[in-house]
């Protein structure tokens, strides 16, 4: 028959676990994705996004909440070094529409995704192994003549 005092260990037990639980790294581990708006403006809703070193993949998930279809008012989001970012979306012009207003082959693009209308979203992983220490990232819309408003940085942190 068990004594009355091994209940109480038992429930100090079960409160050191259940708190260790809590603190434990995955609960608290960085959150590996961004969710990214735009709309009829020529505007991103943010211009930072932060990527944990601990990551292994990073998601942006852009959404057009406008209604202009992609030919007229269309957003994607690419990602490059920011001493690459001009000449990354002078090229996209020879993308053309047809390839979301980004250059084939492009190695200076780390990430994209494809053009969107109003109502539109699509969502691109990339590793963030690709990101370096140091290195200095913008992200941009390469739809012609919005690069200069609809930009921001990424970087890493922790």
């Amino acid at each position: 028959m068990p004594s009355s005092r091994s209940s109480p260990v038992v429930t100090r037990q079960t409160l050191v676990a259940g708190l260790l639980a809590l603190l434990s790294p995955s609960l608290w581990a960085a959150d590996c994705s961004v969710a990214i708006e735009a709309s009829d403006r020529i505007a991103f809703n943010t211009d930072l996004i932060e990527v944990s070193r601990s990551c292994r993949e990073f998601t942006v998930h852009l959404h057009h909440t406008g209604r202009l279809e992609h030919t007229r008012m269309g957003h994607n989001w690419v990602l490059a070094r920011a001493r690459e970012q001009q000449a990354v979306a002078n090229a996209g012009l020879f993308g053309g529409l047809g390839h979301n207003f980004v250059r084939p082959g492009d190695a200076r693009v780390i990430a994209s995704t494809r053009l969107l209308g109003g109502g539109e979203a699509d969502s691109v992983t990339f590793p963030v192994s690709l990101l370096e220490d140091g290195e200095q990232y913008q992200f941009f819309c390469s739809f012609p003549g919005h690069a200069p408003l609809m930009r921001g940085t990424l970087r890493l942190v922790d």
